[in-house]
């Protein structure tokens, strides 16, 4: 679990400093030279959405959005130092963040289940009773070992 939060670490921390390299250009020509490459219909749901996200984001929101993926990485780097360790605050952290989207989870199940979201569900589901269980085994043992 260690090396799949340093993994998401990672991935939100370049996706961070790539959208610095967007400040300064327009942004909405290239979300449109994307949508265009890819040979997507600029009316579909999915590129209209991406193009429509693209127009309202100015060099302010991109700073913001890219402070705030710092932060997130730097959350999943602790969390994956302390796994690694074996840490109980780790595990809590781990089961109160993968515990936060089960809600929402379920609630996109039920609205539209798909297979995917089915399986997502599933494993954080899986995750999150693996690290409450964890914790529980510990305290049991700490309890019967004074």
């Amino acid at each position: 679990m260690a090396v799949c939060e340093g993994a998401k670490g990672v991935l939100v921390l370049a996706v961070g400093l790539g959208l610095l390299g967007f400040i300064h250009r327009d942004l909405q020509q290239l979300a449109e030279d994307v949508v265009r490459h890819l040979h997507l219909n600029p009316s579909a749901r999915y590129p209209r959405v991406f193009l429509m996200v693209a127009s309202r984001f100015d060099g302010v929101q991109l700073w913001a959005v890219a402070v705030g993926a710092l932060f997130y990485s730097g959350l999943r780097f602790l969390e994956a130092v302390g796994l690694w360790k074996d840490r109980n605050w780790a595990k809590w952290l781990g089961a109160i963040s993968g515990g936060i989207y089960i809600p929402v989870e379920i609630y996109e199940a039920a609205r539209k289940a798909t297979a995917t979201r089915l399986v997502l569900f599933a494993l954080n589901v899986a995750v999150v009773a693996y690290l409450l269980w964890n914790l529980w085994q510990k305290r049991q043992i700490a309890r019967l070992n004074p």
